[in-house]
């Protein structure tokens, strides 16, 4: 992997406007890129921001993590305002008729697994995809323990794609960081280490350090 794709994303969880608004104060000067997790009660029992987002800064550097039953409607509303969107795989409806929708939009295309989906079920739609998100935890929460087996999809989706964006998220911190990185992905989701830390800026830090050369 190059180093410059070496990318440590913080992810928002909110359920209102402001509260959005007080996290992105917190990490907008130092993330070069910022997850936003979307979440809508059905697909996952949480829920969070509203359906629609509001204007945001650099929408480019902004991804959508859509943990929805139905990411269509989502994406028609609210894709102006990210640069990457990723429905999960999971999803009842036609997950080929979102990907195209998203390309349509001119936005960087994305598939999310969660744990328990193995990652031959990617394989159609690999050749369709900007980068792929693994879920290290079960979605939906912060402060979930990463699951050490989910890093075995990792270092196959590896071998198979060497120059494929591979995102995880779920259970990133200092402890496990170098493992992820290790296994192949080259883009590390943290909530909860970072959301909910004292100092953000330093515990981010910490993060790239681990992930900043090959030690």
């Amino acid at each position: 992997m190059e180093k410059r794709n070496r990318v440590v994303i913080p992810a928002l969880i909110a359920t209102t406007l402001k509260e959005l608004q007080r996290m992105l104060e917190k990490v907008d000067a130092f993330a070069d890129r910022i997850q936003l997790d979307i979440m809508d009660g059905r697909f996952v029992p949480s829920t969070s921001l509203p359906f629609s987002l509001p204007q945001l800064r650099r929408p480019e550097r902004f991804e959508a993590h859509l943990m929805v039953a139905d990411p269509d409607p989502w994406i028609k509303a609210n894709a102006a305002q990210v640069g990457t969107v990723i429905p999960h795989l999971e999803i009842s409806g036609d997950i080929q008729t979102t990907l195209w929708l998203i390309r349509s939009l001119g936005k960087r295309v994305a598939l999310a697994i969660n744990p328990e989906t193995p990652c031959d079920r990617l394989l159609p739609f690999l050749d369709q995809l900007d980068q792929v998100l693994i879920m290290t935890v079960n979605p939906g929460f912060y402060g979930s323990p990463l699951l050490p087996e989910t890093l075995e999809k990792v270092r196959e989706l590896r071998h198979l794609r060497p120059r494929l964006d591979i995102e995880v998220d779920g259970g990133i911190n200092p402890q496990t960081i170098r493992s992820a990185y290790e296994a192949g992905a080259n883009l590390l989701v943290s909530g909860s280490y970072l959301l909910l830390a004292e100092d953000i800026s330093l515990n981010m830090k910490t993060l790239r350090e681990l992930v900043a050369a090959d030690i």
